[in-house]
């Protein structure tokens, strides 16, 4: 147990002194795909077990036990020798696995998990001391499993610390949150087309484990879910987290979710619950648009998941996704104003719940809202909850994040749900609102602008020079973008005269 409770910092440390490994999210790459074969060299244990005739689809040289492990007799191979296996061997073999339609979904995944995936190590001798110490750990001791489940999360915790990748991270308080309100149901089919490194699908596997009564409901947990991701690097991240969480045949598809037309969804496609929290900022190849009516071909990728989460909902179907302050206002924005018009008139959006600025911190201080529909029918009303920084605190952060604890008086609110005013400045001053519902009507003489309840309060804090400079670049972006829709507008009404 002690190699678990030190599991981070002695993997940090050695990958410090090799020359090829530079940054955390390097650090976590390398340190995944080793992670990936050695829970997946138990599970083929547990499925060997299981079934006597079982298989494996990778090569035997290139087996865990047959060149990771290390009986410490002084043979297993380490230094130039071990990295030219790594390199010319391993990963060669593995990305040109033959996969066919039949083949397995807990077969086929190591050959997607390793089609992008890098060794970045370039000292062999160290790379030797990780494989010891992720060789050590037993899974298939379920205290050390359980254990290392938690030490799995800390290394997606530090996901929103490392650059770019931070986007694949959502705080587990607000996706065990959402999660619970949207209530799951043995039998139920979840998805999510941006899933990362799988937070929402296993909240979603925790809250349903509480409902499960018998053997065939157990059952039900691994194929209840379903998930997309575009990019590499949060899709092994996500196969692995699967099967640490007792998912043997995770439904996780390394692609992207916005390439097909939404128009050719058929009732096969579609889920009965969807939680996300869609990539918003990125940028999508121009095409990707043309798979959208043309009314809500927007250029922001949030816009268009949302588009996909509306043609891939069953009837009667619920949904809970995170979303940026921009889809809220965009009244100016036409494709903006046609989702949220659809959004009202085709589905029950019935709850907006305003988060702290400072929720996703470090990684961007962009102000985001929890939105929760269901396909039952068309708006009547929307109540607004405006989440503020719990008493005493001025700011979430990294050594001090959001945790479920904070959303405690959200839950009351939600299951009591009533007019909540603020408390006035003076006898002159409007009244604000901490919660309010607003009739569609009302919506609709807003021209759909969802920005119905006030900013949450929350302290002035002063910034790291770092800080200060990604903020001051997160806005440059997001104004670029901004304008470069703009012109696009104006190019098209150009190109139409």
């Amino acid at each position: 147990m002690a190699s678990i409770s030190t599991f981070v910092k002695s993997v940090r440390q050695i990958m410090w002194n090799d020359s090829g490994v530079n940054g955390d999210a390097q650090r976590i790459e390398q340190l995944t795909w080793m992670l990936f074969l050695k829970v997946y060299s138990e599970k083929e244990k547990e499925w060997k077990f299981e079934d006597p005739s079982w298989t494996s689809i990778i090569p035997e040289e290139c087996q865990w036990q047959n060149w990771a492990h290390d009986d410490f007799s002084g043979k297993a191979i380490t230094g130039d020798k071990l990295l030219d296996f790594v390199n010319n061997t391993l990963f060669p073999t593995l990305r040109k696995l033959e996969i066919t339609n039949d083949t397995p979904v807990k077969k086929s995944i190591v050959k997607t998990t390793f089609e992008d995936a890098n060794n970045y190590m370039k000292d062999g001798v160290l790379l030797r001391q990780i494989l010891n110490i992720i060789d050590g750990i037993d899974f298939g001791d379920y205290e050390q499993s359980h254990a290392f489940g938690e030490i799995y999360e800390s290394i997606l915790l530090e996901l929103q610390s490392a650059g770019s990748s931070g986007e694949f991270y959502t705080p587990r308080a607000i996706t065990e949150f959402m999660a619970e309100v949207v209530d799951p149901k043995v039998g139920e089919k979840m998805a999510d087309f941006a899933c990362g490194t799988g937070g929402f699908l296993t909240s979603w596997i925790h809250q349903l484990e509480k409902k499960v009564k018998s053997t065939a409901d157990r059952e039900e947990l691994g194929t209840s879910i379903y998930g997309i991701e575009k990019k590499q690097f949060p899709y092994m991240l996500c196969i692995t987290n699967m099967l640490l969480h007792g998912v043997d045949v995770p439904q996780i598809y390394h692609d992207n979710s916005l390439t097909k037309n939404v128009l050719d969804y058929t009732e096969e496609d579609k889920f009965d619950v969807i939680l996300m929290n869609p990539p918003y900022g990125g940028k999508e190849k121009a095409d990707v648009k043309n798979h959208f009516p043309k009314d809500i071909a927007s250029s922001d990728t949030a816009d268009l998941f949302m588009a996909v989460i509306m043609y891939r909902l069953k009837k009667n179907g619920r949904a809970a996704v995170v979303l940026p302050d921009g889809f809220l206002f965009g009244s100016s924005d036409k494709a903006k104003v046609a989702l949220k018009k659809k959004l009202l008139n085709e589905f029950n959006l019935h709850t907006i719940i305003r988060l702290p600025g400072s929720v996703f911190a470090p990684y961007t201080s962009i102000a985001t809202n929890l939105l929760f529909f269901d396909n039952t029918g068309p708006t009547k009303e929307t109540w607004f909850y405006r989440m503020d920084m719990p008493k005493g605190r001025k700011a979430f952060n990294k050594t001090n994040p959001i945790a479920l604890k904070d959303l405690n008086p959200v839950k009351e609110w939600w299951n009591d749900r009533r007019v909540i005013e603020d408390e006035k400045k003076s006898d002159d001053s409007a009244t604000t609102y901490k919660a309010k519902n607003y009739s569609a009507e009302e919506i609709v003489d807003h021209n759909y602008n969802l920005d119905l309840c006030g900013f949450p309060q929350e302290e002035k804090v002063i910034l790291s020079p770092e800080e200060t400079i990604k903020n001051f670049i997160e806005k440059r972006e997001s104004l670029e973008k901004e304008i470069d829709a703009k012109l696009e507008e104006l190019k098209q009404l150009l190109e139409m005269k």
